[in-house]
This record gives C-alpha cells, sequence and structure tokens, in this order.
C-alpha cells in the first residue's frame, strides 16, 4: 500500500517551534543548534524506508519573519521500487519570511535502480529574505545502475521568479543525459544556492571552482554554484568547501 504523508515545520523568533509535525516515515526531532541564540535546528530522521513507488511526501517549512531555522537529516534519502510502477512523489514546500533566514541542508538523495522518483522543491522568499539550499543527488548505489529520477527547484523572491530548473536523469530521460555534456560518467551532482541582499554587491562574473564545478550569479542577489563528482563524498567536500566561505564571508575559491 502506497504512503501518503506531510511533516510540517513553523519556526518563529527566538528559536521557538510553534509547529513541528512528524508523520509516516518523515519524523522531525529539534536538536541543538549551532546557529547561536535565537536560532532553531531540525533534523530529519527517517522512520522507515520510503519512498517507494507510489508514495507521496511532502514536508512543509514556514520560516515566520525575523526567525532563523536549519534543517537537515540524520541520513541519506534512498528512492527505491515498490509493488506499484507508478512513481514516488516528494514535494519540498519552503516560505521565508522578512529578515528571517533558511539553512535547507538535508542529505543525499539516492536513486537506486528500478526506482522512479519525482521531487519538486517550492521556495518562496520576503525581498529581505536569506536562504542557503543545498540539493545532492547519488545515482545509483555502489556498483548498480540508477533509477529514473526527475527534480524541480523554484524559487521565487517577493514574489518574482528568481530561479527554475529541472533536471531528469536515468532510463526515459533525453539521449546525452549521462554524456560529455551532461554528467560525463560522473554518478553525483549537486547545487548550492544562496540568496542574500549582501551579494547585491559581490562579483557579477562565473567562475569555475576546480574541474567540475561552477560559481554563477543569478539574476538578483544570489549565487548557485554547480558539481559533479564521482561519489557522494567528493561531491560534499566541494560543496562544503563553498560554504565554509559563505559562513567566513570569503568569495569561494
Amino acid at each position: 500500500m502506497s504512503l501518503r504523508a506531510t511533516a510540517r515545520i513553523v519556526a518563529a523568533p527566538g528559536g521557538r517551534l510553534p509547529v513541528l509535525e512528524s508523520d509516516g516515515p518523515l519524523a522531525l526531532r529539534r536538536t541543538r543548534s549551532a546557529g547561536g541564540p535565537g536560532s532553531s535546528r531540525v533534523t530529519v530522521v527517517g522512520a522507515m524506508s520510503a519512498p517507494l513507488g507510489g508514495d507521496r511526501l511532502a514536508v512543509e517549512a514556514a520560516v515566520l519573519e525575523g526567525a532563523r531555522l536549519t534543517v537537515d537529516a540524520a541520513a541519506a534519502t534512498v528512492a527505491l521500487p515498490g509493488r506499484t510502477l507508478e512513481p514516488a512523489h516528494y514535494d519540498v514546500r519552503l516560505t521565508v519570511g522578512r529578515d528571517a533566514e533558511l539553512r535547507w541542508l538535508p542529505e543525499q538523495l539516492i536513486s537506486a535502480c528500478g526506482s522512479d522518483l519525482r521531487m519538486t522543491t517550492r521556495v518562496e522568499l520576503a525581498p529581505t529574505a536569506r536562504l542557503v539550499l543545498r540539493e545532492e543527488q547519488v545515482l545509483g548505489r555502489h556498483g548498480e545502475s540508477t533509477g529514473t529520477l526527475f527534480t524541480r527547484l523554484t524559487v521565487h523572491r517577493g514574489g518574482r521568479p528568481l530561479f527554475d530548473q529541472e533536471l531528469l536523469y536515468g532510463p526515459g530521460a533525453p539521449g546525452g543525459w549521462d554524456g560529455g555534456a551532461v554528467l560525463g560518467g560522473h554518478r553525483a551532482v549537486g547545487q548550492l544556492l544562496v540568496v542574500d541582499e549582501r551579494l547585491a554587491h559581490a562579483e557579477r562574473s562565473p567562475r569555475l571552482l576546480g574541474e567540475t564545478a561552477v560559481l554563477t550569479p543569478l539574476a538578483g542577489p544570489a549565487v548557485l554554484v554547480t558539481a559533479v563528482a564521482a561519489d557522494a563524498r567528493e561531491l560534499r567536500l566541494i560543496l562544503d568547501d563553498v560554504l565554509a566561505s559563505q559562513a567566513a564571508g570569503r568569495p569561494a575559491a
């Protein structure tokens, strides 16, 4: 039987979490925050194997005006085949209010052989909201081919489009998805999106970050880092280096 589950988070100023609702395989736990006084942190703990084919899972997070929230995960999410041939769906809906900050830092999403997952992430930002969002996908477990993975990330700031990207990998994807112009044989792909008013005066030219990553300024106070790597560990090292530079107020090297 397919699962239907929606977990909800609401973060308020002062580190308060007036809403913290787990559901089905999505268990939410308040954990110690490293973000200083007034910030809160929630860790998503997988309570069972999911998503499977036919499942419909969702996470909703709202960061109220002036609040600061970090959301991470205890382990990777593994998309698996189920008893039905229907795809699984995983929807993430994020809202960040005025002068609020959200750091959305889940673990990797692993597309296991035979799985079919459609994942959408939709973000609504107030004009003065800040966002750090990391996405990482690993195409297949060790020694196996990937499943089918469709992802879409849409970000609006002040009601206007800031970023909208679709990606499709695996069986059923257009030819060339694993070719030199896309993955070039790599099996881990990720991106880091940073939206912050302070970036309005930062350097506006794209640049390479090593051999398999690039930093691209967006048409707004935002930058996008896109990277591919041989495996999850190598990908995380690339993105963590950018995160550390961002936290220290330095440009990514």
